[in-house]
Parts: structure tokens; sequence; C-alpha cells
């Protein structure tokens, strides 16, 4: 799927039009900090990674991300592209330790 298509498709579900920006903002710290309980949980506690619970919440973090530049009129595909070509010019080679 490509990512505008997938924002798209994302904004048919976001409900209300009053504080947009700071829902999906606060909602996406929220399902970010659930990604970083499956991985805690495994490190730390032991705990098998449950791969669809993973998928599941990394897709809420999709979702939140995706609205929120939605509401900027920030099209998807930019955000990737400018995420890769960031990474591209400070790691020409890869990242290498």
């Amino acid at each position: 799927m490509e990512f505008n298509d997938y924002q798209k498709a994302a904004n048919r579900t976001l409900y209300g039009n009053e504080q947009v920006l700071t829902n999906c903002a606060l909602g996406l710290a929220g399902e970010a900090g659930q990604v970083v309980d499956l991985v805690k949980n495994y490190t730390f506690r032991g705990q098998k990674l449950d791969r669809d619970e993973l998928v599941h919440e990394m897709g809420d973090v999709l979702w939140y991300l995706s609205q929120v530049a939605q509401w900027a009129n920030i099209p998807f595909d930019e955000v990737a592209k400018t995420n890769i070509d960031i990474l591209n010019n400070r790691y020409p080679d890869g990242y290498q330790k």
C-alpha cells in the first residue's frame, strides 16, 4: 500500500473536528508507549514478544502519525521520502559502528 493511499483511507476513521492535532499527537504518544511496553516486557521481564500485538500497536502509531500529517496538509509519502533522504545523507554507506 502506498503511504498516501493509507493516509486517505485512515482519515476516513478520524473522529471529531476539534483539537484534532492535539488529540492525534497525544494518541501517537500513547500508542508509541504501547510499543515501548511490549519491547520493555520482552527485554526486561522475559515475556514472549507477541508479534500480532506488536503489529497492532505499530499500526495504531502509523494511524496517528498519518493523521498528524493529514491535519498539517502534508502528504504521507513526503514524510517517508524526506526521512529516507535524511538517512541517506546522514549515512551514505549505511549505518556502521
